[in-house]
């Protein structure tokens, strides 16, 4: 079947010269990667590798999946002058991408706000508000590799589309039959119906005023001194001037200042990853500074590195999260303005350390799944209530503040993280410091991830193979820990021994396993990378007892893994 596909392309006349060259250089195993399925548009959009084919990131899949959100706009809006906003980052393709997402809208008379470069994937989420607009777009492929690239969607309140309404627009991205049919306007013509509208630094204003307000203490004086990295991508300006602007002293890490689609200065472009950080810390040594900051490459994650002892500490997202939460609420709590309802926010992933934190101060916790759609999703519902939002975070380092972004957002944290980090200074202490402190406080959460890359279509085979195995024929016990409970979020199923309940969260292939002792792990397959995730999270008396739990479970739950 796939060769028959293949084919199709070779004979289609429309192609540019390097999809040809492409095609007819491939291998037979690449010409089946490339064409033995279609590229999967999700509930978060798709992403995939670059080139040709149906399995591919190129010019045809991007006007696919545009005419399928398009199609889904002009169905649920009478007005499409509200227009959509779209953004992109740094990668090979992107701005090519971005301007064909904006002439495909076009020929269903949908207006595009069109970034004049790249830009932060929140300063979209925020855009769409403030514009007005129906909906947005950013093409982008936040921290995978160089090869790949994405497209992300957004509702008219900045948040990515939760699954009830992408499921609608995956229904009709599935419908076209024919990639080479779909209708477009060229650009300079949309431009010229006024279908196509330049926006650029009058939003960069208004964002940065909005990220000016995430600040509890502003008035303290300054004395850290930050280094920061946008690891090549988007933040590159707004990260700087966020804290510049607010009489922070701040070096750029200037080799990765440059949006290098090629990202040739790190191995991995993700704050994650140790690795990140190698040119972060070189400049760190150099000009003494207290914190080193990196963001992902479309700006929505924060990766945070602590000069404790002489040595450059790095923090997990469960950690930065969790010191947010308790300087978010001790600081309101200080200042009198905690509410008597407030809402924190994370996922059925993350360490439970923020939210014994946030129930501390008397909050309400509420946790999702994975993706920040639903936590933006949770901060709609609850506008006009009696409860406030306070935080939202996961443990895949992202965070937002305020819920003027509906996303997660690098450039709100990173402001806050040196707030908080310039605060300690002054009193002596480190983000470790802190950190210790609520460890000794509210217990030793230690928690851990397991990335075990699979790709193709063999690795796809794979997980789900996996995936079936933990669902129907589940270990009993890890070590010595007895499984209490498993929560299985693609049923919609809780199973404590003989007794089943109900799941509300939306349906996702998605498994927990909870341990006799309070220890839990995870198993799901990412959305976004050919992967299968393994999450887990302990608790101790100690912080080397944590770390010994985590590494049993961890060691017992991937040899369990490696068997099947």
């Amino acid at each position: 079947m796939y060769k028959k596909e293949y084919e199709k392309w070779l004979d289609f006349d429309g192609l540019d010269k390097e999809l040809v060259d492409e095609l007819k250089s491939m291998s037979e195993i690449e010409i089946e990667d490339s064409f033995y399925t279609s590229l999967q548009f999700g509930t978060g959009g798709m992403r995939g590798v670059i080139g040709a084919g149906i399995n591919r990131m190129n010019t045809f899949t991007i006007r696919k999946a545009n005419y399928g959100f398009g199609k889904y706009l002009s169905e649920q809006y009478n007005d499409l002058s509200r227009g959509v906003v779209i953004a992109h980052d740094n990668r090979h393709k992107s701005v090519e991408f971005a301007k064909e997402s904006a002439c495909v809208l076009a020929s269903f008379g949908i207006k595009s706000y069109l970034f004049d470069s790249l830009r932060p994937t929140p300063e979209l989420s925020f855009a769409v508000r403030h514009l007005n607009a129906i909906g947005g777009i950013v093409v982008t492929a936040s921290h995978n590799p160089p090869k790949y690239n994405g497209y992300k969607i957004y509702d008219e309140d900045g948040c990515q589309l939760v699954p009830k309404y992408a499921d609608k627009v995956i229904e009709l991205v599935e419908s076209v039959e024919n990639l080479f049919s779909i209708d477009y306007v060229e650009y300079d013509q949309a431009k010229a119906q006024g279908l196509i509208e330049i926006i650029g630094s009058d939003i960069d204003k208004a964002y940065l005023e909005m990220i000016d307000t995430v600040q509890l203490n502003k008035d303290k004086e300054k004395q850290i001194k930050i280094v920061f990295t946008p690891l090549h991508g988007t933040s590159a300006f707004m990260g700087v001037e966020a804290l510049r602007r607010n009489n922070y002293d701040v070096v750029p890490v200037k080799e990765q200042m440059v949006p290098d689609p090629d990202f040739s200065t790190v191995k991995s472009p993700n704050p994650e990853n140790a690795e990140a950080f190698e040119y972060a810390i070189r400049y760190g040594k150099e000009h003494d500074a207290e914190i080193l900051i990196a963001t992902d490459p479309d700006a929505d994650r924060l990766g945070v590195a602590v000069l404790h002892h002489g040595e450059y500490q790095l923090l997990t997202g469960n950690q930065t999260g969790a010191i947010l939460v308790d300087y978010i609420l001790r600081s309101r709590k200080e200042q009198g303005t905690l509410p008597a309802k407030g809402m924190v926010y994370n996922t059925v992933v993350t360490s439970e350390l923020g939210a014994k934190i946030a129930k501390s101060y008397g909050m309400k916790v509420e946790s999702t799944l994975t993706g920040f759609k639903f936590i933006g999703e949770q901060a709609k519902l609850i506008e006009n209530t009696e409860y406030e939002f306070m935080f939202g975070y996961e443990e895949s380092y992202g965070y937002v503040i305020k819920d003027f972004v509906r996303d997660k957002d690098s450039i709100q944290a990173l402001l806050l993280v040196c707030e908080i980090a310039n605060i300690g200074l002054l009193g002596g202490k480190t983000l470790v410091d802190y950190l210790d402190y609520l460890y000794s406080v509210h217990g030793y959460y230690i928690e851990d991830l397991v990335n075990i890359f699979l790709e193709g279509a063999s690795g796809a085979s794979k997980i789900n193979e996996i995936m079936e195995s933990f669902r129907t024929n589940g270990p009993k016990q890890i070590k010595d820990l007895y499984i209490v409970k498993v929560e299985d979020y693609l049923t919609s199923k809780r199973y404590i021994g003989d007794k089943t309940e109900e799941l509300t969260l939306p349906k996702s292939n998605v498994l927990k396993f909870f341990l006799s002792d309070g220890s839990w792990f995870v198993l799901r397959p990412s959305g976004t990378e050919p992967k299968l995730k393994i999450y887990i999270g302990v608790l101790s008396d100690s912080l080397e007892s944590s770390k010994e739990k985590n590494q049993s479970i961890k060691d017992a739950v991937v040899n369990l893994v490696n068997k099947i």
